[in-house]
């Protein structure tokens, strides 16, 4: 851009990937409230469990000045559905060919294991690609114990994930799939 006497300024935008997953959490945040609203499920985000170690007071109430993270959080998500036990966690990620595993903490892999060990309902919401599969755990897993590559590859989560549709009242369509592939109906 140029400015009087011919200055250009030039911006050094720098991009934040902190809440790069927070559209497809925001869409799942709403779909939760509205299968709670009509009876339909019980799922809720699980809060990051957090220590407070300083807190300050004023008008608008308390403010936590300093915290730290008490355990590793397992997935994202979890709740009760038809009787059975759900957990799954939700990425979203900008490469158009895979979704990188680093974006999995190992005691998260874990935790999945033993979901299946458990015989719970385990899956993972994935965006990718402008489109919103669920894979189940155990294709995830799957995976993980037969590739050497370090990402899930996109062909792989279209070939056994299922496509999900959004609904502008429901929301996303994820306990449809649960029905279909899980509870068988």
């Amino acid at each position: 851009m140029l400015y009087p006497n011919n200055i250009k300024k030039q911006y050094n935008k720098q991009i934040n990937y902190a809440n790069r997953g927070m559209d497809l959490e925001d869409l799942i945040n709403k779909t939760n409230e509205y299968n709670i609203s009509i009876n339909k499920a019980l799922i809720y985000k699980k809060p990051t469990p957090i220590g407070v170690v300083d807190v300050s007071y004023s008008k608008e109430g308390k403010k936590i000045e300093k915290a730290y993270f008490k355990e590793q959080s397992t997935l994202d998500y979890n709740g009760l559905y038809k009787g059975k036990y759900i957990e799954f966690e939700a990425k979203e990620t900008t490469s158009k060919t895979s979704i990188p595993l680093k974006n999995f903490h190992a005691h998260q892999i874990k935790h999945i294991r033993m979901v299946i060990e458990h015989k719970g309902i385990v899956f993972i919401i994935i965006k990718i690609n402008g489109l919103i599969y669920l894979l189940k755990g155990t294709d995830f897993i799957d995976y993980i114990d037969t590739h050497e590559r370090k990402s899930v590859e996109y062909d792989y989560i279209k070939n056994k994930g299922f496509l999900l549709k959004e609904n502008y009242l429901k929301g996303l369509n994820y306990l449809d799939v649960v029905d279909e592939v899980f509870i068988g109906g």
